[in-house]
């Protein structure tokens, strides 16, 4: 498969990822902009989009709105930390 295609069937990808997340959060596409870089539901969308597609955290925080690509890391690295402790915190004690 040529990379042009790979490119642009990751972007497709992306973008049907993004419009199921915001129909499941209810949101419209204006929400996205509004809401702060750090909002917990953007970021969410940001680890799935890290997760399933081959997008760089520059174009995902682009698309999100998530400020730079330096600052769209650290914050979605912080996001995966909580996450992880959550999940701790979560688990019965044996």
């Amino acid at each position: 498969m040529p990379r042009e295609l790979r490119s642009e069937s990751a972007q497709a990808r992306a973008e049907r990822i993004i419009q199921d997340e915001l129909g499941r959060l209810g949101w419209e596409e204006k929400e996205v902009i509004s809401r702060r870089k750090s909002d917990p539901a953007k970021l969410a969308i940001a680890a799935r989009l890290r997760k399933e597609t081959t997008l760089t955290v520059k174009g995902i925080a682009v698309r999100l709105h998530l400020g730079t690509s330096k600052s769209a890391n650290f914050r979605l690295n912080q996001w995966n930390r909580d996450q992880v402790r959550e999940q701790r915190n979560q688990r019965p004690s044996p």
